[in-house]
């Protein structure tokens, strides 16, 4: 299987670069499997496409703070464009990160950050061409000193917004918008973006026909976004993210899928996380630890093969195409981001939905 399988060309201003006014005011795109019907609604209309005893499955991870601006290899130095991307923590201050440029930061070189007395030790790099850095912490400023990176980030971090939004300033919307309303679990570096389209009052009205909602977390890191480089697809592999499962959440979706429901995956990260927690059966486990589960065409669904998928519109040749094409088949969904180009659909993060039935 070829990466240029994958391929298709997207006029770029088509990519959204702001969220829409609305969470709920984005178009959705449905796509049967069976008959290959392709619909355009607006988002709101994914309730008429539920039915009692389905059960959406949402992951609650949240994005942190996770983009380190003015990085630079002299102290002192100002308006350095350089920047550093926490991808994972590995045990305290101490994380794997992307770095820009990279290549001047190599293992044994310090990274300062302008205005802030943030200080990273580059240890090593890592064969995904991330780096590990150990992070030596600004004083206190007369402040209670504080022992952990995480308790800077909010002063220090900002938004990470993806690199295809073009913007040079994070808009004060970035801070709401590039999070799901039921985000509760501090990890992602990306967001889940599946789930920007959902409100409370939406969520609301899902529940009231009796339809399911159920958390799973993974936090979206470098698995996810990282880009194929092998042109043989089947010989990418998958950085590993951390997800969980709960006790709770497993059995009530078990329960579902035996009664006859649904089970409806928010995003590729939910549908990631229930494959990698099912048994052969589709009997989903509780389970927590990391994934890196690569599903692409020939994949064989244990949970969702008689579900449903809720995804936003993906890069040319990414891993969350491949779910999609494994979902869906490869021709459908290419036939159908044809369509979503024609009519102006908004892609990507901030962009519009698709519901695969």
């Amino acid at each position: 299987m070829k990466l240029n399988d994958f391929n298709y060309h997207l006029p770029p201003s088509l990519i959204a670069q702001v969220p829409s006014p609305e969470r709920e005011r984005s178009r959705l795109m449905v796509l049967h499997r069976e008959s290959r019907l392709i619909e355009h609604r607006q988002f709101p209309d994914i309730v008429g496409y539920l039915r009692k005893g389905d059960a959406l499955v949402l992951n609650d991870s949240k994005v942190i703070p996770a983009r380190l601006l003015g990085a630079s290899p002299h102290e002192g130095e100002k308006g350095s464009k350089g920047e550093v991307l926490l991808l994972e923590e590995m045990a305290k201050n101490l994380w794997e990160c992307l770095v820009k440029p990279g290549k001047q930061f190599l293992p044994g070189s310090e990274i300062f950050f302008s205005g802030h007395g943030l200080v990273g030790e580059v240890v090593a790099d890592t064969p995904f061409g991330s780096k590990i850095i150990r992070f030596r912490l600004p004083g206190d400023r007369g402040k209670r000193r504080k022992s952990d990176l995480r308790d800077w980030l909010d002063e220090i971090g900002c938004v990470p917004l993806p690199p295809y939004i073009k913007r040079k300033k994070i808009l004060p919307d970035d801070q709401q918008r590039y999070q799901t309303v039921y985000a509760s679990k501090d990890g992602s570096v990306a967001a889940p973006t599946a789930g920007f389209h959902f409100t409370d009052r939406l969520l609301k009205d899902i529940r009231q026909k009796g339809i399911g909602t159920h958390f799973v977390t993974l936090h979206v890191g470098l698995g996810t976004f990282q880009p194929v480089r092998t042109q043989e697809v089947e010989r990418h592999r998958m950085h590993a993210e951390w997800f969980s499962i709960e006790r709770e959440a497993a059995e009530a979706l078990n329960g579902v899928r035996r009664a006859g429901g649904r089970i409806v995956a928010v995003g590729t990260t939910a549908a990631r996380a229930l494959e990698t927690a099912a048994d052969w059966r589709g009997t989903i486990r509780p389970l927590t630890g990391k994934t890196g589960l690569f599903i692409y065409p020939g994949y064989t669904f244990k949970t969702l093969e008689k579900g449903a998928l809720l995804t936003n519109f993906h890069l040319p040749r990414s891993t969350l195409l491949m779910l999609v094409c494994a979902f869906a088949g490869t021709d459908f969904i290419l036939e159908a981001y044809q369509q979503a180009i024609q009519m102006g659909y908004r892609f990507y993060s901030y962009g519009d939905a698709m519901l695969i039935l």
